[in-house]
């Protein structure tokens, strides 16, 4: 397959030693004409909501007939999914080819393989300069590939929390140092903070930002919403109140980050999004596995009528909004669980309550995970754990009754080996 062959080749520019700077991206995008300085762009940060954020934006704006641009890591199923333009995916033909332009303005100097195809994002967008590009930033920002543009319309900060320890100094692994990264050179023009999980969080924050002369708009002091019992939501900002239907996607958490879409573009009053794009655009958010129901396929013939859910949470911000939602619900849940090694697998898995099982798997295809074997007996105190070699094994080895739960979840690799399975 060409387009797998590129990806290889690609890959194998990775430089033996990342230094933190914005070099190698810099360079190339000179080499291809400064793509990134005229692009209209709301840039998006944090560590957890971060796509959900982006495919609420993406509804609405849809809603409002406007075509948008989308960048996000890491694809699930196909590198396809990170680069969207015109509303739609790109499909193997034009990827090949925007790869291969890109690969030869980079001229074999080493570069990571973000680097680069957060460059061949940037030579696409700029063929629709008046596209809205929605760009999602990687594990921080200070110095994430994404972060060389000169201008944008938004920075949006989803909740921030403890991920990706190593790649930050032993004496810096904590939250500040996180919030320093991801806030500290966000560009001067609205800025929106999310829900965080703590007060100390959100004022970290605010301290971070408080040198930034953007206009900033926080989750509680000047938006926010409300859930009706009745199925019904109610957001509010300064700009007054909508009362908006219950949206498509599962998890009341899904509506912090639904939220920031809408302040977002409240804020923007330029682009005049209105309550009817608003509501019809969040019944339409179309997301891949973020609490994803697996409704059909050979996983699903496995469970029958019992629910099968799948989600790529993978740290304890994500955990505990799970657990939240899984303690919503009237009836027994039983979890596949499959992690990364760098993660903290018992911090993880202390965040969820009420468990029936718990079966741990190997990850096919990642050698970076940690054996499902080994997974297991780090997580020994949770009533009936067991381990299980693959995802198949995994389903049928659960005592479900009716209405029972079935969450695979642990990492975003295995959630894209579960879509593929299925």
């Amino acid at each position: 397959m060409k387009l797998q062959k590129i990806v290889n080749h690609l890959q194998e520019l990775h430089p033996k030693e990342i230094d933190l700077s914005l070099d190698r991206i810099k360079n190339l995008c000179k080499n291809l004409g400064n793509p990134q300085d005229n692009l209209k762009t709301i840039s998006i940060v944090g560590t957890n909501g971060k796509y959900s954020t982006i495919r609420a934006l993406f509804s609405i704006l849809k809603e409002a007939n406007f075509n948008c641009n989308i960048y996000t890591s890491p694809h699930i199923v196909r590198i396809n999914e990170r680069f969207i333009f015109n509303n739609h995916e790109l499909n193997d033909e034009d990827l090949s080819k925007l790869l291969e332009d890109v690969a030869e303005a980079n001229n074999n100097d080493p570069i990571t393989f973000f680097e680069i195809l957060t460059a061949a994002y940037f030579y696409q967008a700029a063929k629709t300069p008046k596209n809205i590009n929605l760009i999602e930033a990687g594990l921080f920002h200070r110095f994430d590939a994404t972060n060389i543009l000169k201008k944008n319309l938004a920075s949006v900060v989803t909740s921030i929390g403890l991920d990706h320890l190593d790649w930050l100094p032993k004496n810096e692994q904590n939250i500040e140092k996180i919030i320093f990264e991801k806030t500290s050179s966000l560009l001067n023009s609205n800025i929106i903070v999310s829900k965080q999980s703590s007060d100390y969080i959100k004022s970290e924050i605010k301290k971070s930002l408080s040198r930034n002369n953007s206009k900033k708009y926080f989750f509680g002091d000047d938006y926010n919403y409300l859930f009706n019992e009745n199925g019904f939501v109610y957001y509010e900002d300064k700009k007054g109140g909508i009362k908006l239907p219950q949206p498509n996607i599962k998890g009341q958490f899904q509506l912090d980050n639904i939220s920031n879409a809408i302040a977002t573009l409240r804020s923007l009053e330029e682009l005049n999004i209105n309550e009817n794009h608003i509501k019809s655009g969040i019944t339409k958010i179309k997301s891949i596995a973020r609490l994803q129901e697996i409704n059909s396929g050979k996983l699903k013939e496995l469970v029958r009528d019992n629910i099968l859910l799948v989600d790529g949470s993978h740290n304890p911000l994500g955990a505990k909004v799970l657990n939240e939602y899984l303690n919503s619900l009237d009836c027994n849940k039983h979890i596949i669980l499959g992690m990364m090694a760098n993660k903290n697998h018992k911090e993880y898995m202390s965040y969820f309550k009420n468990i029936s099982t718990l079966t741990t798997i190997d990850i096919p295809n990642q050698p970076n995970s940690i054996n499902g074997k080994e997974l297991k007996n780090k997580l020994n105190s949770f009533k009936n754990v067991q381990y299980k070699k693959s995802i198949s094994e995994a389903i049928k080895s659960i005592p479900v009754k009716k209405n029972d739960i079935i969450l695979i979840t642990g990492s975003l690799y295995l959630a894209g080996e579960v879509l593929n399975l299925n």
